[in-house]
């Protein structure tokens, strides 16, 4: 009888367990879409992660992460996005410029929705306003756009004998076209002409970097772009190649062995991603957490590449630097 009332009772008290077990929530799951490629992103990704914990989030500990990635062929956006949802995911961030964030918010209205980009949020149509922006979507916009007449107008005082400027551009960037305008308006506005040369392959590049030479052009603008932007590795070698001192829209540009780069972080963009993923998760609505911008640029110097380009820094720059490498 005695053993008949342990075996009831283990019974009992392993069928109670079994239901606790099924009642613990599910690890969340956050669908990471990108218009960049996971080689490139490798610092951005550990500020990411870096803002999650922030919020008591760690990867393969108590969250899972889908990545998703369109190495820079931004019509892939749209089914991968698609995907993303069609999973279930708990929350979705969206990196590498507003096509992503698009992609995303086509797909789905209510799952929460995080954005990084480098283009203007509102003029895109992913929210409201900055302060409210609404809906289920809200995140982080660096203003590149705003930045790229400061670096044209810092390249000038770098190369001021230069009267054409060579403007490297992807032709699938979603706002290639308010780039190009932007560019050819603020280049007029210092006494400049602009040559424009698309890219959106490895040979494209090449190509790019030979017409820059062969049309005789003594400095290079690089726009802002998530394929450009992991093309690092060719670009900054071609430019030395070519002996053309050029600017570029991130600091990892420049500690790669590129001259000169004017921006924000990157990596503290993700990282207050990260933070805004982590929010969400824990249940705060995108609509209540309005869309950060930037507090500071930074321009970084690479002496050494300026000596191998015989460039003499003006002071003035020197002076501004926010760092300068060695």
């Amino acid at each position: 009888m005695r053993r008949r009332v342990f075996i009831s009772g283990l019974g009992g008290a392993a069928a109670w367990s079994i239901a606790a077990y099924a009642q613990q929530p599910a690890m969340p799951v956050i669908g990471f879409l990108s218009a960049g490629t996971a080689t490139g992103w490798g610092s951005f990704l550990t500020g990411f992660r870096s803002g999650l914990s922030r919020v008591g989030f760690v990867e393969n500990h108590n969250v899972a992460i889908e990545y998703r990635w369109a190495e820079g062929h931004y019509d892939r956006l749209p089914s991968l996005a698609a995907d993303l949802v069609s999973r279930r995911v708990t929350a979705i961030f969206a990196n590498g410029g507003n096509s992503p964030a698009l992609a995303a918010k086509a797909a789905t209205t209510t799952i929460p929705i995080v954005f990084e980009t480098g283009g203007d949020p509102v003029k895109a149509g992913l929210v409201a306003s900055l302060n409210r922006p609404g809906g289920n979507v809200t995140g982080v916009s660096w203003t590149a756009s705003a930045l790229s007449a400061k670096r044209l107008e810092i390249l000038h005082q770098l190369a001021p004998k230069a009267s054409v400027v060579g403007l490297l551009m992807n032709p699938d960037y979603q706002e290639v076209d308010v780039q190009v305008r932007e560019l050819e308006g603020a280049a007029a506005a210092i006494g400049v002409q602009a040559d424009v040369e698309m890219a959106n392959s490895e040979a494209g590049i090449n190509t790019a970097f030979a017409a820059f030479a062969q049309k005789g052009i003594t400095a290079v603008f690089i726009a802002n772009d998530p394929f450009l932007a992991t093309r690092r590795t060719q670009i900054v070698p071609l430019a030395a190649h070519h002996a053309l001192p050029t600017i570029y829209p991130l600091r990892e540009d420049v500690a790669f062995g590129g001259l000169i780069s004017y921006g924000t972080s990157l990596p503290d963009h993700f990282r207050q991603c990260g933070v805004y993923v982590g929010q969400v998760l824990k249940g705060a609505k995108p609509a209540d957490l309005p869309v950060i911008e930037p507090a500071s640029f930074y321009l970084i110097i690479n002496l050494e590449t300026a000596k191998a380009l015989n460039l003499a820094i003006p002071p003035t720059l020197l002076a501004t630097a926010d760092e300068v490498i060695e």
